[in-house]
């Protein structure tokens, strides 16, 4: 039934419109035309310049054929290219897909088909896998090298243009078009899940404006802030931070490769203010030789997320001078979505203490809508008690749009209206949450996701393997690593740890490789399934 409220009033062009970070860049542009933009070694460019080369982008693609709903893969380090990628390619209508530079071909050539790729951007130290990878499809896209000066090798291009060949045809001012619904799909990222292929998770134009302004929320970001690239702008589109520091009018300084000698170098010099990253980014910085660390002399603001980061990692990075941020997502809700929101009454605890607080997964952020510790089966939230283990769930309009092509997971994730992470926590009597397990076998290295079902399958493969089974062991290094547990077949002969390293080697990508193997009888239940939580005690232990 219709009120006063409702009488007289309709949404029109001046009242409503369809909400983008695509405005970011474009208001950017606008009131900081000269400010910093993008720092790449030598490289230097202002929001003026880095605007008309995402319109030139957008333009260069519509006049090569490209439109709406288009996907553009991206196969790109921490690169400027990277960066108007993020602009370029939806102003034009078209879907960003940000491909995992650590995966194999075959893994790649499944996500171009899966996502019927019109084009892909290939920097040369990947040319030889995207080579590999799209042999075997039926319509290959159209390939465009991105010649970075940074690329210290042979610089072997593959595509029919170069990048800035491509710009060149574009027109710097192309009437782009923002979306006319903000539904409409903006990026597409692969997770790893715990199945065989991976999902095609679709952000929308909404989601990423919001937890893009999010990010400056919950990290109380404060204007042009100098925002050094350490986490990768393939996982989670960086965690939707390429729309934050335009939104921001930031600079952005690119760095192709993570090491912990160059991060310092370019927090001193460049002045960094903020970054992120996985823990085994912060764990480089701790571990830096005397030698090779530098005075911090300014205000250094780190956020860290995937496996949980030890306490005294945390310790020992804001012993260097740098404050350390506890963040929470995965790559269906557009990165981290919680926080381990600080309290002012934390920082009279001594630095271990601290510490052991920020390495809880926290609240929820201000743009997701709830977020609660439930029984998965029942819905029902759990007490607040630091002990009772359930599933962390979320709902809000930083939750994905869905898996491409997948109606059933899509309906399965999003069951009776919140989104089912599968981690399962405590929740906490101040309403912070910690995550305790996962009831997804996902082991995350380094920042990225692993599937034990796919490591499980390699080492099937090898004739002499009997029965398998994957789980995470903690790791110094990357945070989790797999460990595998494997029964040789009774006929097999003399079988060796690096015989079956080597076989996983011939398989999979490097990181998803075996770090250890133990051959052992497999624990098992009545009924025949492997107890793998018996297997993560061991690997613990061991």
């Amino acid at each position: 039934m219709s009120n006063i409220y409702d009488q007289g009033m309709p949404r029109n062009a001046a009242n409503h419109v369809a909400i983008s970070p695509l405005t970011f860049i474009e208001r950017a542009a606008s009131v900081y035309p000269d400010l910093p933009a993008v720092v790449h070694g030598q490289t230097r460019r202002d929001w003026a310049t880095t605007w008309q080369r995402c319109r030139r982008l957008a333009s260069a693609l519509e006049r090569r054929g490209l439109g709406k709903g288009d996907t553009v893969s991206v196969m790109l380090p921490n690169v400027p290219a990277m960066f108007e990628a993020h602009f370029g390619v939806p102003l034009v209508g078209c879907v960003l897909n940000t491909l995992n530079i650590r995966l194999d071909a075959s893994a790649i050539a499944y996500m171009l088909e899966h996502a019927e790729t019109r084009a892909i951007l290939v920097d040369p130290e990947f040319v030889e896998v995207v080579r590999e990878a799209i042999k075997g499809l039926d319509k290959p896209p159209l390939i465009i090298d991105v010649l970075d000066p940074e690329f210290e090798g042979q610089a072997e291009r593959l595509g029919e243009i170069e990048y800035e060949d491509l710009l060149a045809e574009g027109d710097a001012d192309y009437p782009y078009r923002l979306p006319e619904d903000e539904w409409d799909a903006i990026s597409l990222n692969y997770t790893s899940g715990t199945t065989g292929k991976p999902k095609g998770v679709v952000y929308h134009h909404r989601g990423a404006y919001l937890n893009a302004v999010s990010n400056i929320l919950e990290w109380a970001m404060p204007h042009h802030p100098v925002y050094l690239w350490t986490l990768p702008m393939f996982h989670c589109n960086g965690w939707c931070f390429p729309w934050t520091i335009a939104a921001n009018a930031g600079v952005n300084v690119c760095l192709r490769k993570v090491d912990p000698k160059k991060i310092m170098e370019l927090i001193a010099d460049e002045k960094v203010t903020h970054f992120s990253g996985a823990p085994i980014v912060l764990n480089g910085l701790v571990n830096l030789d005397e030698s090779q660390r530098r005075a911090i002399d300014h205000p250094v603001k780190a956020t860290t997320a995937g496996a949980a980061p030890p306490a005294a990692v945390i310790a020992g990075v804001e012993s260097l001078g740098i404050d350390v941020t506890h963040v929470y997502g995965l790559t269906e809700v557009y990165g981290p979505v919680t926080v381990c929101a600080w309290r002012e009454a934390w920082d009279e605890l001594p630095l271990e203490e601290r510490a052991r607080i920020k390495a809880r997964q926290g609240v929820r952020g201000h743009m997701l809508e709830a977020l609660c510790v439930a029984d998965p089966v029942t819905l029902e939230p759990l007490p607040k008690d630091g002990e009772s283990i359930g599933e962390i769930m979320m709902r809000g309009n930083n939750v994905m749009k869905g898996y491409l092509k997948n109606e059933a997971a899509t309906r399965e994730a999003l069951d009776g209206g919140w989104y089912h992470t599968g981690d399962l926590a405590v929740w906490h009597a101040d309403g912070y949450i910690e995550i305790k397990d996962r009831s997804k076998d996902i082991i995350i290295s380094g920042g990225e996701n692993i599937s034990t079902i796919e490591l499980e399958d390699a080492l099937y493969a090898h004739p002499a393997v009997e029965e398998a089974a994957v789980v995470a062991q903690p790791d110094e290094k990357w945070g989790e690593s797999p460990c595998a547990f494997v029964k040789l077949k009774a006929t097999s002969g003399e079988v060796t740890e690096e015989d079956i390293i080597e076989h996983c080697r011939g398989k999979l990508a490097r990181f998803k490789v075996p770090k250890r193997v133990v051959f052992t009888e497999l624990p098992k239940t009545s009924t025949g399934k492997i107890q793998k939580f018996v297997l993560r005690q061991q690997a613990k232990e061991s």
